[in-house]
């Protein structure tokens, strides 16, 4: 029976890079792969000379493959099948999955369950203010198999915090969970670390107010 799986990781630990080549993988044996992203993140998106729009999943260290966006409002199973109509897929793998719905996890369940399809998603277990993202909670809750991606903060220990930045470089604690950004604008940091930065940004808030 296929199974539903859940890859999280924080900012930098190559989740994009392991979806794509796990979707590598499974076309060298022969099997045909559907590798979705949600449309909230749309910051590798291409523009042809036509003006069309070409969904990109991209990894920092270059790998890339055009994708299907799939929208907030769509049914992840029905998609699956209405484009694999004629040459049916195998495998279903989604990058970015912490943007899905409850619902769009529930329809990727489904999948597995019912359709025996195995479906992969990779993407951020929290965000910036450690809170769970819809779509990952969800995944805790129901996936067959979850497994953590580690990777390492700057000071060595295991980075598991998604630290938002300012253009100044400061540490971000307050605003909207989706704001789409690469290295630019996050972290992964340990949990100290992250802790650390946010006394620092109090206490220099404090100082100021003196002054």
């Amino acid at each position: 029976m296929a199974k539903l799986y859940y890859k999280f990781g924080a900012m930098g630990s190559s989740k994009t890079a392991q979806a794509l080549m796990t979707k590598f993988n499974y076309e060298e044996k022969g099997k045909t792969v559907l590798l979705v992203k949600p449309s909230t993140d749309n910051r590798d998106d291409r523009i042809d000379e036509q003006g069309n729009v070409h969904t990109v999943v991209r990894s920092r260290i270059g790998l890339e493959n055009e994708a299907i966006a799939m929208r907030a409002d769509q049914d992840a199973r029905e998609l699956f099948h209405r484009l694999g109509e004629g040459h049916p897929y195998d495998v279903l793998i989604c990058d970015e999955c912490q943007f899905l719905t409850a619902d769009q996890v529930n329809q990727m369940k489904d999948l597995a369950d019912l359709d025996d399809i195995p479906v992969l998603c990779f993407g951020l277990r929290a965000d910036f203010q450690t809170k769970l993202f819809p779509g990952s909670k969800r995944l805790f809750e129901i996936a067959d198999s979850i497994t953590e991606i580690k990777s390492v903060c700057r000071c060595g220990r295991k980075a598991t915090v998604n630290a938002r930045f300012d253009a100044n470089g400061e540490i971000v604690v307050e605003g909207d969970q989706v704001l789409i950004g690469g290295n630019d604008c996050y972290e992964g940091v340990c949990y100290s670390c992250y802790r650390r930065m946010i006394e620092e940004k109090k206490t220099t808030g404090r100082q100021a107010g003196k002054e």
